[in-house]
């Protein structure tokens, strides 16, 4: 009179499309991650990589330090940057930060 009667349950649906649905939030936070902070930094790479390629004799550069200076001989890693008369520094290619317009560095 007072317990209810109890009935077997059915085996539950399979939920496919309810897991690939959980997971969209995940793939949706990694293509966003992807597009604003992994593609640009590889671009700044690139560009950067290009730029030390680039480098010749006389071209006026500045340094990882803030120094600015006049390329005066460039080795295949390392390169000879004069920042004043006669007192030459020996430095990396990569710690090169920009290459400054003609004039700049006097």
């Amino acid at each position: 009179m007072f317990i209810s009667n109890a009935y077997a349950q059915g085996a539950p649906a399979a939920g496919g499309a309810e897991s690939l649905l959980s997971f969209a939030p995940l793939v949706l936070m990694f293509v966003v991650l992807y597009f604003i902070m992994i593609r640009p930094q590889m671009k700044k790479q690139k560009e950067h990589k290009a730029m030390i390629e680039a480098l010749a004799k006389g071209d006026e550069v500045v340094i990882a330090g803030g120094v600015i200076g006049r390329i005066a001989k460039i080795g295949e890693s390392f390169v000879h940057v004069e920042v004043a008369n006669g007192v030459e520094l020996q430095v990396q290619r990569p710690s090169i930060i920009q290459v400054l317009p003609k004039g700049t560095f006097k």
